[in-house]
Formats: C-alpha cells, structure tokens, sequence
C-alpha cells in the first residue's frame, strides 16, 4: 500500500530527538581470586623488603644415644634470608573542563565513571602481577621498581616441561627473585603432573588449597578422576550432574581448582595461601593531579610487594595446555 501524500514521517523530519538509554552495558571482569585468597600481611617499611624462611632437618630414625654417655653438639641450619621490591601501580585519568560540563548519558561526571574504572583495572594489574612469572627488579633513579611474581619464586615443587628450568635468586638460595623461570615445551595437562607436585609441597610441609589455572585448563582437569562428587542431591532428592570441577580430592587433602582470568594460560599455580601474603608501603589511594589547564586530572596510585613466606609450601605444573 502506498503512503499518501504529505504524510509526515520521523524518517526525513528536522528535530527529532536521539533516544540513547541511561543504562550502560558494564563488563568488567575484575575479580581477582588469588589476590583475595593470600590477603595482607604488615606493612612494608622500604621499598626492599625482607624476611626469614626456616625449616625442620630431615626426619631420623636412627637418632640415638648410648645411656650416661657425653653429648656432642649438632650443626643446626641457619635461616634464609630472602625479599622482594615494592612496585608503583598508577593510573592517571583526564577529563577536559567541556567534557565535564556537558551532558552525557549515562553519568554525571566523566572523570567520577573513569576514576572508578581505573580502580578495578588497577586490581587487576596487580593480580595479573601476582600471578605472573616476573621477577624482582631493584630501582634507581631512571627504573622503576619490579616486585616478584609468584612462578618467579617456586622452585622446589615444580612439573616443566622439556627445556623449562627453575627462577634463579640474586643470592643463590637467598636474596630475590632476580631472573625468570624459563618456559619449557608445552605438554597435555595430567592428573600424574598435578598429583606429583601437590605430593612434594605436603611432603616439604605445606598445604595447597587452590589451584588456579585459565578455564581452560581448569576445563582440562574436570577430567581428572579425583575430583569429588559430580553428582549432588537436590530439595526433591532427584539428581543433578555437576559438569563443572571445582574440587579435587587429592592423596594429601581437598584443594579447589579456581579460573583465573590473569594466570598465564600455560601454568597451574598450586597454592597454600597461607604462606604468600601482599604489603604495601603506601596503600590504594586518589591523588588529585595539578591542574596545567582546561582539564581535571586524578590518579589513584599505590606501592606494593609480595612476600612469600616459604615457596616450598606452594608448587606449580609449568608448561601445559588443553
């Protein structure tokens, strides 16, 4: 049917008003499960921090003596000496006097929705820090300070693959974390590779609770026959199979398999949270910018570090994928 004549339509007519919704669809994926599992420890004092980590001589069961005989003194091992640096975490944002004073949908203020982005983005920096393989690097004048990620410190419990070897420390079984581990060749994700180093890390004293892989690599382990339970009872008693793996019952205890969005894809961090602890030397904080012209700008900022209270406690399968 044709439109009669001079009808008018919103098609081709001079002031019709834009319709742009006030909702914003908001995706962020901010959540960062290894940060919140370790928590904060007390605060660092310099930007090098340090501290002690000890341990039991070998368990022996010849461990005698003659009746009324003299006693000879025993070497008793020393403490280990270890630290990391603390790292400035910054974002800076800038929003123009205009842009401040126009009417936007959405938000009042530019500069408040940006400002409180940039808070969750800067969580994720320093989980995807924490999760990472980077070492240590002291500052100077003209470099900034690097704090140690968690794969830069394990090197007694690991699983690599072919070619991969373990972080190396600036004093050999002390100081920091000064050079990476290096990646080996990648191979097929297994039960046996898991099973082996959460055995070595209760075997030196630890407890892992979580290990936290990609979700692909977390989809690997759903295979993995010593998960608990797949099947769970309802109110009405009927069955549901659970598809997804979230624990793993294990020769030495239950641990929770957790996805990272931040963990390196390639490497399952096998974890005892309870021996990795953050300190900040300056927390999470907004810094009102100096303003040099028509525009407002605000940063938030801190400056931390990670300590890791005895690396033998935790493990990792290095260099593996689906």
């Amino acid at each position: 049917m044709a439109v009669p004549s001079n009808t008018i339509q919103a098609v081709g007519r001079v002031g019709v008003r834009e319709d742009l919704s006030d909702r914003i669809g908001e995706l962020f994926p901010d959540d960062a499960p290894v940060k919140r599992a370790i928590g904060t420890g007390p605060k660092a004092k310099q930007v090098y921090t340090e501290w002690q980590t000890d341990g039991l001589k070998a368990a022996n069961g010849d461990n005698k003596a003659v009746q009324g005989d003299d006693l000879s003194n025993e070497s008793r091992p020393n403490t280990v000496r270890v630290g990391n640096y603390t790292q400035i975490m910054t974002k800076v944002i800038s929003s123009s006097t205009t842009m401040e004073a126009s009417d936007a949908a959405g938000r009042r203020s530019e500069l408040a929705r940006e400002s409180m982005k940039a808070l969750k983005e800067i969580q994720t920096d320093l989980e995807t820090r924490i999760c990472s393989k980077s070492p240590a690097v002291p500052p100077t004048s003209s470099v900034p300070g690097e704090m140690a990620g968690m794969l830069a410190w394990i090197k007694t419990n690991d699983s690599r693959g072919a070619g991969g070897a373990d972080p190396t420390y600036s004093g050999g079984a002390s100081g920091y974390p000064s050079a990476a581990m290096t990646n080996g060749t990648l191979r097929t994700y297994t039960e046996a590779q898991l099973k082996g180093v959460l055995a070595s890390a209760w075997a030196a004293g630890g407890n892992p609770k979580l290990v936290v892989t990609s979700i692909g690599l977390k989809q690997t382990a759903a295979t993995f026959a010593g998960l608990a339970t797949q099947r769970r009872e309802a109110g009405n008693k009927r069955l549901t199979i659970v598809a997804g793996a979230d624990f793993y019952v294990s020769d030495v205890g239950e641990v929770q398999f957790v996805p990272s969005r931040f963990s390196t894809g390639r490497d399952a961090l096998v974890i005892d949270p309870d021996y990795w602890e953050l300190a900040y030397l300056d927390p999470l904080q907004p810094r009102e910018l100096a303003v040099t012209g028509l525009a407002t700008r605000k940063a938030w900022y801190m400056e931390v570090t990670m300590r890791s209270l005895n690396e033998a406690a935790s493990g990792a399968v290095c260099d593996i994928q689906q």
